[in-house]
């Protein structure tokens, strides 16, 4: 796109229908009844151990939340991104975003690439077992020297026969530590630049394969590991799409990633102010609720209009995918392309951000107990952190909103 161009979408506009039908609103209270009666009691004792039963995704699984966006073929209930942009909302709200991080990369990421890029034999081994949580997945892009730069991975597969043999290293890789097989990403062409990167499915148990999980300042139940791939052999049956595709694919999955990121820091932020506003009522100082000092009020009418504005955005970016993936589009070039990643990088840049500050404030009305383990505010301040880097950083977004001006 060579000149500045503000228009939301074209003419012939699908946009301005209702988002969600009867049947997602049913999707809704039964997800929401999910997570608070199956999730959310256990939060706080799986925060204290770091960790969570891996039987949380079996139970997801059996109400069929994994299979929302995937075909019936394969196991799936869809596709039906708008199911899937409901459960992440209500996912956002258990209080965890260490879990929902996990449950989020096996079906967002891992079986994403495999349903978007994969054969049919791939989907038959990886997707519908996925869908069922017989087995986890996990997509393994970013590297210690390699994070927004996707084109500067420094993972080799090279030919070896009829073989494939990796050799590299992965890094902030969630569901890295315990998922059963992963999506990675590899150089097979070092001189092709962006064109030489291709896609491999590898069993986790490979030989050669070795992994640990990490600490972080937030996320701390997620499974979150570093991965090293030492002469890893594959064969052609593991290439995700064609040698070269990688990463066209990845560029195009990024913008339903963003998207779904920004549906959970709405959904995730909105329940957090709601907190902080409960919490305000029942604090007093002065003889007073908090609350109704004006600098509270006012505090929080500006972020609850802050919300609304990041959820009509995200919303908008919705409307915009769910169109083109009805006319069998995958939006990722042309004007409608620009359009949509423009849209979804402006929602994510908007929303993570703004996670965070309500967080903040959340952390800042509980006062010194804002600081103190026992109460979630803290939690909440420190999950929040992460929605500025994952997932492309505030900067790059910037960079991609701006590329698709012309600028």
């Amino acid at each position: 796109m060579t000149a500045l161009d503000l228009t939301p979408t074209t003419a012939n506009d699908q946009t301005a229908l209702p988002l969600y039908a009867e049947e997602h609103g049913s999707l809704r209270e039964s997800a929401r009844a999910f997570v608070q009666n199956e999730l959310a009691p256990h939060v706080e004792d799986w925060e204290t151990a770091r960790d969570y039963p891996r039987e949380v995704f079996a139970k997801v699984a059996a109400q069929g939340y994994f299979g929302l966006k995937f075909d019936e073929r394969w196991g799936g209930s869809g596709p039906d991104y708008l199911a899937q942009a409901v459960w992440i909302e209500e996912l956002a709200k258990a209080g965890s975003a260490g879990v929902a991080a996990d449950l989020g990369a096996h079906s967002d990421l891992g079986m994403l690439y495999v349903d978007r890029a994969g054969t049919d034999e791939q989907r038959e081994r990886y997707l519908r077992p996925g869908i069922a949580a017989e087995t986890l997945g996990a997509l393994a892009i970013t590297e210690p020297g390699a994070g927004s730069d996707v084109a500067a991975i420094a993972t080799r597969a090279t030919r070896d026969g009829g073989d494939w043999v990796l050799n590299g290293e992965k890094i902030f890789i969630t569901n890295g530590a315990w998922c059963d097989w992963y999506v990675v990403a590899a150089k097979t062409d070092q001189d092709a630049g962006h064109g030489g990167i291709s896609l491999f499915i590898v069993d986790a148990g490979s030989p050669g394969v070795e992994r640990s999980r990490m600490k972080m300042l937030g996320w701390r139940t997620s499974h979150t590991g570093q991965i090293s791939f030492t002469d890893v052999r594959v064969g052609d049956e593991a290439l995700l799409g064609d040698e070269g595709s990688g990463f066209l694919t990845i560029m195009r999955s990024f913008v339903w990633e963003r998207l779904s990121m920004s549906l959970g820091a709405v959904a995730g932020g909105e329940a957090v102010l709601q907190k902080a506003i409960a919490y305000g009522r029942e604090r007093t100082a002065f003889d007073r609720p908090v609350v109704k000092f004006q600098v509270w009020r006012h505090r929080f009418a500006d972020l609850s209009t802050r919300l609304a504005t990041a959820r009509a955005l995200t919303e908008h970016a919705l409307r915009l995918w769910v169109a083109a993936h009805e006319r069998g589009e995958d939006a990722t070039t042309g004007r409608e392309g620009d359009v949509l990643l423009r849209t979804a990088c402006m929602a994510k840049l908007v929303s993570q951000r703004l996670a965070f500050e309500v967080a903040d404030e959340c952390v800042q009305i509980h006062g010194g107990y804002g600081y103190m383990m026992e109460f979630p505010a803290q939690r909440h301040w420190r999950d929040a952190r992460l929605g500025p880097i994952g997932g492309g950083t505030d900067e790059i977004m910037r960079e991609i909103i701006a590329k698709t001006y012309g600028l």
